[in-house]
């Protein structure tokens, strides 16, 4: 078998057992493989155990240790090879600039390429609409705050990175959320006066209401 991993991963193995922790290259989450116990490292132990109570437990130690260095090279590279054909299903390697990316969060399906290359543009949007808004505010700090309203459009469409309800990442944007089927752009009235609330509000800003 390829092994395909060769620069992101940790080798977390010890004489008891071996584990590896895969990191995607974009955003450095870690996948664990299962943990596989090791043979010769419980040898090696009950060897160094017996060394305490019988005379001649250094000769033995010494001894089980050199099995373990003639044998690890080979239980090491197979459990290698295990872990990576557990962890290679959640990992992609992008045709465009070759890392390997986890398919969960940094996979855009839709172009078939990582989200490096292929942004999600809903995403992209949201941020950029942010980063303009903070601006503005920036812009406009020495207004009063009466009259900011006034000159910021405070209360239009603004584009979601994310479906509110099921945190889906969204590609673009959308009305409605492709994996829960939330209205992305229905407005929450007040209960009193009727008024459109600004999302996550806990109070309606024109008559004060506690939003249920």
């Amino acid at each position: 078998m390829k092994i395909a991993f060769t620069d992101n991963y940790e080798d977390l193995s010890t004489e008891r057992g071996y584990q590896f922790k895969f990191n995607c290259q974009r955003c450095g989450n870690g996948y664990l493989s299962s943990f596989k116990k090791s043979t010769i490292g419980t040898v090696s132990s009950a060897a160094r155990i017996l060394g305490n109570f019988f005379e001649g437990g250094e000769r033995i130690a010494s001894s089980s240790d050199e099995a373990h260095r003639m044998t690890a090279g080979k239980a090491h590279d197979d459990a290698f090879k295990e872990a990576i054909e557990e962890i290679h299903p959640s990992f992609i390697e992008c045709p465009r600039c070759t890392q390997w990316v986890c398919h969960e969060k940094c996979w855009n399906d839709e172009k078939g390429l990582c989200k490096q290359c292929a942004p999600d543009l809903g995403v992209e949007m949201a941020a950029a609409q942010a980063t303009r808004t903070v601006e503005e505010i920036h812009a406009h700090a020495q207004v009063a705050e009466e009259d900011l309203p006034s000159k910021v459009d405070w209360k239009g469409k603004r584009v979601k990175a994310a479906c509110p309800k099921c945190k889906t990442p969204l590609s673009k944007d959308l009305k409605f959320c492709p994996n829960c089927g939330e209205n992305l752009y229905a407005a929450k009235k007040c209960a009193k006066c009727k008024s459109d609330l600004t999302p996550g509000a806990k109070f309606c800003v024109e008559c004060g209401e506690k939003v249920q």
